[in-house]
């Protein structure tokens, strides 16, 4: 297994970098930004600090890179957090400076598309966090949500062990960013069922490693991945994007994991609730509900031949549904099927 740091973590007062080492959504929808941005000042009591191509669009790959570097290199921050993801941060992290992110560990929080810095960071040993957009979840319109910045918090903030809970009720359905008077409006909620549980009555331990399933799919095929000994005995996490990709297509990614070595170094699995909406598929309710029972249905079938003995945990609030459970990348974590609990250690 990889040998992984936790880094220091900030205190209330602290400065913390908000990169867009990814898309530069700031620019095109500054209403949300600043809101995400007020409630890390007001709620956080953090002060956060912009880097040159924060608040750009189609920034070159390079710049980005720069900007992410310079952000571990500088003394006076104390955790790095992304803006939001995209689609194009492969391309980015080739141009990291790794002797200045080993020499400098910070926390860095991002999901989706930053699953490329998440797993770049987790290839020199050091612990980041799952979860955590500044547009997305700091920005959410309404209220924030108390499940996610108790995670939030407690991620920033301690280093204990943190217990996972499930959400009573949940969304997947965002207000459009278009329309700045939606922020005043709760967005659509809901109904929670709980998590699912499948496989044998046990308790894993482990680090965790994974992300957004589709980016998971880039970074295999450009070999960018630990080995399967290197994660033996680690804690899988997944979950789909907006993209919505099809349970054909779920299927094909996990039996290609399964087919590189990789499923079998999982005792277990955690997998995030499928995010079953979007703007250019708006399927009802009842097709939301389908369309994460295929995909449950495509994961299990995926892992049968390859570790069907594994725990397996669907419908956890880490993805690109509302709320959202900061989940360490490369940190411990606790999956309890006996009493169908989950900690994490941040």
């Amino acid at each position: 297994m990889v040998s992984l740091e936790y880094p220091s973590k900030p205190r209330p007062g602290d400065r913390v970098a908000v990169v867009s080492p990814s898309a530069g959504l700031p620019a095109l929808f500054p209403h949300v930004y600043e809101l995400g941005l007020r409630r890390l000042r007001d709620e956080f009591g953090l002060e956060p600090v912009e880097y040159p191509t924060t608040r750009v669009m189609g920034a070159d790959p390079r710049e980005r890179a720069r900007d992410l570097t310079a952000a571990f290199a500088d003394p006076s921050i104390t955790a790095v957090l992304a803006t939001v993801g995209g689609d194009d941060l492969i391309t980015v992290t080739p141009y990291l400076d790794d002797d200045v992110l080993r020499a400098n560990p910070k926390p860095y929080f991002g999901y989706s598309d930053n699953t490329n810095v998440l797993n770049h960071l987790y290839r020199l040993g050091i612990v980041a966090y799952h979860g955590g957009s500044v547009l997305v979840h700091l920005g959410r319109p309404g209220s924030p949500h108390p499940l996610t910045f108790g995670s939030l918090r407690a991620a920033l903030f301690t280093s204990d062990w943190y217990e996972l809970t499930p959400a009573r009720e949940w969304g997947d359905r965002p207000n459009p960013w278009t329309e700045p008077e939606t922020l005043a409006h709760e967005p659509e909620m809901l109904p929670g069922e709980g998590w699912r549980w499948q496989g044998p009555q046990r308790v894993v331990r482990g680090r965790t490693w994974g992300g957004n399933l589709e980016i998971l799919h880039w970074l295999l095929a450009t070999d960018r991945v630990p080995t399967s000994d290197e994660l033996a005995g680690s804690v899988l996490i997944v979950e789909t994007s907006e993209e919505m990709p099809g349970a054909q297509e779920v299927f094909r990614i996990v039996r290609n994991m399964g087919e590189r070595g990789l499923l079998a170094a999982f005792p277990a699995i955690v997998v995030g609730r499928p995010k079953a909406w979007d703007f250019g598929k708006p399927l009802s309710v009842p097709e939301r509900s389908a369309w994460g029972e295929a995909q449950r249905e495509a994961i299990t079938r995926a892992l049968a031949p390859y570790n069907p003995d594994a725990v397996v945990v669907f419908d956890v609030d880490l993805g690109h549904t509302d709320p959202q459970l900061i989940i360490p990348y490369g940190g411990e974590i606790r999956v309890d099927a006996l009493t169908h609990r989950i900690a994490v250690r941040y």
